[in-house]
C-alpha cells in the first residue's frame, strides 16, 4: 500500500508561479513511478507529466512543455511540480498518483491516487 499526499494548491494570478508537492509513503513507495495530473470543472482529468523515481526520465505531454517541471527529492520521497506563467484555464484540481510503471501514469491508470489539491489562476 502506498499512500500519496499533495499539497501547496492555493490562488495565484495569471503569469505567477505556483509549486506542489507530493509526498509518497509506504514500504515501497520508493519502487513506483508518479505522475500529476488536472482536472478542471466539468472536464475530464487530464496527465500533465511524470517521472520515475531511480534515474531522470521525465515525460510531459506538450500542453505543458516548457511551463511545468517535475522534479524529485528521492530521500523525502517528494515530488514536485513547478508551474510558471500560470494561466487562467489552469485552474484545476491537481492530483498526485503513484504507479507501477510510466504509461500506466500516461493512459490514467495509476495504482494510487492523492486527494488533490485545489489551484486558482485569477486574471
Amino acid at each position: 500500500q502506498v499512500q500519496v499526499v499533495e499539497s501547496g494548491g492555493g490562488l495565484v494570478q495569471a503569469g505567477g508561479s505556483l509549486r506542489l508537492s507530493c509526498v509518497a509513503s509506504g514500504r515501497t513507495a520508493s519502487s513506483y513511478a508518479m505522475g500529476w495530473f488536472r482536472q478542471a470543472p466539468g472536464k475530464e482529468r487530464e496527465f500533465v507529466g511524470a517521472t520515475i523515481w531511480s534515474g531522470s526520465s521525465t515525460l510531459y505531454p506538450d500542453s505543458v512543455k516548457g511551463r511545468f517541471t517535475i522534479s524529485r527529492d528521492n530521500a523525502k520521497n517528494t515530488v514536485y511540480l513547478q508551474m510558471n506563467s500560470l494561466k487562467p484555464e489552469y485552474t484545476a484540481v491537481y492530483y498526485c498518483a503513484a504507479a507501477t510503471s510510466l504509461p500506466s501514469l500516461v493512459v490514467l491508470t495509476p495504482d494510487y491516487w492523492g486527494q488533490g489539491t485545489q489551484v486558482t489562476v485569477s486574471s
